[in-house]
This record gives C-alpha cells, structure tokens and sequence, in this order.
C-alpha cells in the first residue's frame, strides 16, 4: 500500500504533467475542469497529510 508521502508526491506529480501538457490550460492561461479536478485531490491529500503529522505527535 503506498504511504501518504507517495500519494501526496503523485498526486502533485499528476497536476503539474497535466498544466505542462493540456493545450486548454495554456491556450486559455486557466486551468481547466481537470486541472481544477487535480488541483483539489492535490489539496485534500496534502491536507490529509498535514492531519496525519499532527495526530502522530
């Protein structure tokens, strides 16, 4: 099972290839519905990240 250090890592990695790559962002200097979509699992899992880290101490 990944940790959550992984899914935090891929989930970014995952948002910044797809700004980098889809032609919607760039053309409209936007993000698109996906990269909003990415964006917030990036976020949730950073957030569930942070709470693991408080809870452990």
């Amino acid at each position: 099972m990944p940790s959550q250090g992984d899914a935090l890592q891929q989930t970014r990695t995952d948002y910044e290839h797809h700004m980098q790559t889809c032609r919607q962002c760039h053309a409209d200097s936007a993000p698109c519905a996906v990269a909003k979509h990415l964006l917030r699992l990036y976020n949730n899992a950073r957030r569930s990240s942070a709470q693991q880290g408080v809870r452990a101490r």
